[in-house]
């Protein structure tokens, strides 16, 4: 078990994780290759900020997001991953994640992602 991060602060909570959670947000969160311990965990989602909204980079930060959360299904902590995209407001696209872990549990997610 890990110590529970708070998605809107980034902070320990003082409770303990014992779902997918932690994983998630972590693998949304860190640039794809800067984490020490393994230089594939992460996203490319920081790289849309410069991007315009279009359906184009709804696209990509669809296909980032379900690439960074792959390794949860290959090392069989996940079944399924599925990531729809929204637009509510101009500059930001916001990723709604369902994750299904092997347990059966359905864990659902909301991450935004800065667009111009």
């Amino acid at each position: 078990m890990d110590a529970y991060i708070d998605h809107t602060t980034g902070d320990y909570t003082g409770q303990r994780c014992t779902d997918l959670h932690n994983a998630v947000w972590l693998r949304l969160r860190i640039r794809k290759g800067t984490y020490w311990a393994d230089p594939q965990m992460g996203s490319r989602l920081h790289e849309l900020a410069r991007a315009k909204d279009t359906p184009q980079t709804r696209a990509l930060a669809r296909q980032y997001a379900e690439q960074a959360l792959q390794p949860l299904i290959d090392d069989k902590r996940a079944t399924a991953v599925n990531v729809d995209v929204s637009s509510p407001e101009t500059g930001w696209l916001w990723l709604s994640i369902t994750v299904t872990s092997t347990g059966g549990d359905v864990l659902t997610f909301r991450h935004p992602v800065k667009v111009v």
